[in-house]
């Protein structure tokens, strides 16, 4: 059954505003700490937008991996994914994604998520979200680190001329 909507689109620009805020003081601050706090409601509200079986499981997955995101962040630790799965890249719903501190690979797998939900929702509001999740994940990995984001440019221009 579709959720209300009376009040969506006021939630979605208020939760656009925290995102951008969230970005803007991450980017000023250089702590990706508060954008990703930012991010929280927006990805929360995607939980509760979400209503086939394959874009539950993709919002709550992104929603747990941005806890854990946060978990990581807060507390400085992390671990090299690279060294647990032997290896530097590894296929994801079909999308490569590089492996190496789990605190980059976090925000590149939300952004993938971002796009399955964005590609399989047909509501208005759940792909604005899922645009939300998508442009804040891009600016949490710019934040944490600037190089990954023209390394990852350049694995999917490499992709594409396959």
């Amino acid at each position: 059954m579709p959720k209300e909507t009376k009040h969506a689109a006021l939630i979605c620009i208020g939760l656009s505003i925290l995102a951008a805020l969230g970005i803007a003081v991450g980017l000023i601050m250089k702590n990706a700490l508060i954008t990703v706090i930012c991010l929280l409601p927006a990805a929360a509200y995607e939980v509760y937008r979400t209503e086939g079986v394959v874009t539950r499981v993709a919002s709550f997955c992104l929603l747990g991996i941005l806890i854990a995101e946060l978990f990581f962040i807060a507390t400085g630790k992390g671990f090299d994914l690279a060294k647990l799965f032997g290896g530097t890249m590894k296929r994801i719903g079909g999308y490569p994604v590089p492996l190496g501190d789990i605190k980059i690979v976090g925000p590149t797998i939300m952004a993938l998520l971002s796009v399955i939900l964005f590609r399989r929702t047909y509501g208005i509001y759940t792909k604005w979200l899922a645009v939300i999740i998508f442009i804040t994940s891009l600016a949490i990995l710019y934040i944490i680190n600037p190089a990954i984001l023209q390394q990852m440019f350049e694995m999917v221009k490499g992709t594409r001329q396959l």
